[in-house]
């Protein structure tokens, strides 16, 4: 007989955040399977939010690249009871725009531009804080899907009795 079906194990849980003034890059892996569960690029007021979400299901530790508001974003995560992890964030934008290209092939037609010219057809936050998660654990991270949120989820209400 077996039981109700349960949800799959997660290994340690960490997070990437790409900093920005406006907007911010957010990735949360596994990083025993080597995994990126959720995706996001969000308005940077929006990002304590989600992270906080985050811890609530396990989170550890959070990658911050350490360039644009890097240093109020530490305070903040320890705010929430975040450790934060501080990575070299030189070069992760061009490096990123590659690493799109790997994680979501180019059409036949863009394949036809040189690499250098193609620009991916949406903002890659997300994709630079998996760069750092993957530069900070030494591993690649891959994605089961390419869906990225970009608004912060209503919270959820119980239904009125």
């Amino acid at each position: 007989m077996s039981g109700p079906p349960t949800a799959p194990q997660t290994g340690p849980l960490i997070a990437g955040l790409d900093p920005g003034r406006s907007k911010c890059g957010l990735v949360l892996a596994d990083t025993e399977r080597k995994l990126v569960l959720e995706a996001a690029i969000l308005p940077a007021q929006d990002c304590a939010s989600l992270l906080q979400g985050w811890r609530e299901q396990g989170l550890e530790c959070v990658v911050v690249g350490d360039g644009t508001g890097s240093s109020s974003w530490r305070q903040q995560l320890h705010q929430l009871h975040l450790q934060p992890a501080l990575v070299n964030e030189h070069g992760s934008t061009l490096a990123a725009r590659q690493r799109y290209w790997e994680l979501c092939p180019p059409s036949p037609w863009t394949r036809l531009l040189p690499p250098g010219l193609r620009l991916p057809p949406r903002d890659i936050d997300d994709v630079v804080a998996q760069l750092l998660v993957e530069r900070h654990r030494g591993i690649r991270l891959q994605r089961t899907s390419t869906a990225v949120q970009r608004t912060l989820a209503a919270p959820k209400t119980s239904p009125a009795r």
